[in-house]
């Protein structure tokens, strides 16, 4: 059964920001008929009046939220309205220009990416330091970090050999421990010394 005389949004032109609603679209359509540009100037201004009230509920301060109604406005219109616009206004095709590639920096090769960059500095930081109690503490915190980083990665072979074992790997041998002297406690990480009270 066909009805005659029913308009269905169906059967409509699509209306391009479906924010505004049909109606604004069609305030703005009938502004691009208006004859001369002081005529669709004053008639776009009364738009922007309606599309403000019309979303109340925006959190943008003042002069960014007139700009961009602006460019809503422009964009309704398909860029076709000839009017002075308030406000710069870019044109789609250039908005849809995807930004320049950014370049990684970072050229240093890490064999390991569940360390990360850190733990590689530490163990080259190690390789030049020298033998003493300094050394044997950082040795102790950067084998407790690398435990927590097996561990997050979810790699089962968390343990002193496998920390005991990079160690040595990735600070060219310089750095040798029994894996017994580790401190590193269950949940990961080097033991803390209790306070003496």
């Amino acid at each position: 059964m066909e009805l005659q005389g029913l308009d269905y949004n169906t059967t409509r032109e699509k209306i391009r920001l479906k924010a505004y609603g049909r109606n604004i679209q069609q305030l703005v359509e009938k502004c691009l008929t208006l004859p001369t540009k002081e005529e669709r100037q004053k008639f776009a201004e009364e738009i922007i009046t309606i599309m403000k009230r019309a979303t109340p509920q925006s959190q943008q301060p003042q002069k960014d939220r007139m700009a961009v109604l602006w460019y809503h406005l422009a964009l309704m219109s398909n860029f076709q309205l000839d009017i002075d616009y308030p406000y710069p206004i870019v044109h789609e095709d250039k908005m849809a220009t995807p930004p320049d590639r950014i370049v990684y920096t970072n050229k240093r090769h890490m064999p390991i990416k569940h360390y990360g960059r850190l733990l590689f500095e530490m163990f080259n930081h190690l390789k030049t330091m020298s033998a003493g109690p300094a050394r044997d503490a950082l040795v102790q915190t950067t084998a407790g970090q690398m435990q927590r980083s097996l561990q997050m990665w979810g790699l089962a072979t968390a343990d002193k050999e496998k920390v005991a074992s990079d160690l040595a790997r990735f600070t060219d041998g310089v750095i040798q421990v029994d894996p017994q002297d580790l401190k590193l406690d269950s949940a990961g990480g080097s033991k803390k010394r209790k306070k003496k009270k």
